[in-house]
């Protein structure tokens, strides 16, 4: 269904000078049901696309403006790409018809107490949290359809709920001590300038962070609990490689009953069959990140454990497209009930 009587979904994108604000840029250029009512900034606001992302200045697109220049009643979807705690009030401030697609963590955990003690600050709407819907259309799309508002998954947490919540559904994976390796290009990290985040502190090294305890682990968890019906509990290692894009998360999964490796992939194969983004891929390959960069899809392996009774599994994405802002295009298009894959057909980019 069209958002107006123009047939246009008029489009605000919130934080357009960021990363994910410039990989929505570029997949709905080529949307043809997307016009860009407004794209924000913070300190960019005033200039024009051109200068802030010369690789889009042959875009016809709006300049960047503040949050209070925008004309909410010509805004059809927002997509939220501002940072955590930004969205609470502003959601507010939006008309009903208005649809919400955050890729903050605003709206990723059920409990405000939990979102308190992990982003170290007081949930201001409280009573919206329950109508969010999770998004990941694999495992939620009737849900994502009907939302007003969507919220955005973290990149790690969708590498791996992807290829576990079908087999703890199932029965065939045990929901304690799951194992997460899991490992980030720098863009996960965003824009916004960092001393850890130079180049000479990331290039030609490779290292562990967020080993006191990570943000996505509550969202992991909250995830695969509900999957199993019961809490799960997962160790969870995310690591910084030196590269631009792309997660490769590493399962260590203990198998229950009877069940094999072999079982495992054919769950998977079986559950994702006619899914466009999702392949599960021959015991004798291994998913890389560049197999998927550039792209909406998710690669998923499935081997045998070092022991009888456990099992492995290698999941890889692209961290801003199916991590981030492919998947959320993902949803709208399925909000506005339009071809899932309109705008995300791009095969990888290889090498």
């Amino acid at each position: 269904m069209a958002a107006n009587d123009s047939g246009d979904i008029r489009t605000a994108i919130l934080g357009a000078s960021g990363y994910t604000g410039a990989e929505l840029l570029r997949l709905l250029a080529r949307h043809p049901d997307v016009r860009f009512s407004a794209l924000t900034a913070g300190r960019k606001a005033g200039q024009t696309i051109d200068r802030v992302f010369p690789h889009l200045a042959s875009l016809d697109l709006p300049h960047l403006v503040g949050l209070d220049d925008v004309e909410w009643e010509s805004v059809d979807v927002v997509f939220g790409c501002l940072p955590h705690g930004s969205m609470h009030d502003l959601v507010r401030r939006l008309p009903e018809r208005v649809r919400v697609i955050d890729l903050s963590a605003d709206f990723r955990l059920r409990d405000p107490a939990v979102y308190a003690r992990w982003y170290g600050l007081e949930h201001k709407a409280t009573d919206l949290q329950p109508e969010a819907v999770y998004g990941i259309p694999e495992l939620y799309r009737d849900a994502i359809a009907a939302a007003r508002i969507v919220a955005g998954p973290g990149c790690y947490p969708t590498s791996v709920q992807v290829p576990l919540v079908p087999l703890l559904e199932a029965g065939m994976i045990s929901a304690d001590g799951i194992i997460i390796d899991a490992k980030s290009g720098v863009s996960g990290a965003g824009r916004a300038a960092r001393e850890e985040m130079l180049h000479g502190e990331v290039s030609e090294g490779f290292h562990a962070y967020g080993l006191g305890g990570h943000r996505h682990e509550p969202e992991i968890e909250q995830g695969l609990s509900a999957a199993a019906g019961r809490a799960a509990n997962v160790c969870f290692t995310p690591h910084l490689l030196p590269m631009n894009r792309g997660i490769l998360s590493t399962l260590y999964v203990t198998l229950e009953g009877g069940a094999t490796a072999d079982d495992l992939r054919a769950e998977l194969a079986r559950r994702f069959a006619g899914e466009p983004f999702v392949r599960v891929v021959p015991p004798e390959v291994s998913p890389a990140t560049r197999h998927v960069r550039g792209s909406n899809h998710i690669l998923i392996g499935v081997y045998e454990g070092r022991f009888p009774g456990q099992a492995r599994l290698v999941s890889v994405i692209d961290n801003l497209v199916k991590g981030a802002s492919g998947q959320l295009v993902q949803c709208m298009n399925l909000m506005f009930g339009l071809p899932e894959t309109r705008s995300l057909d791009q095969l990888p980019l290889f090498p």
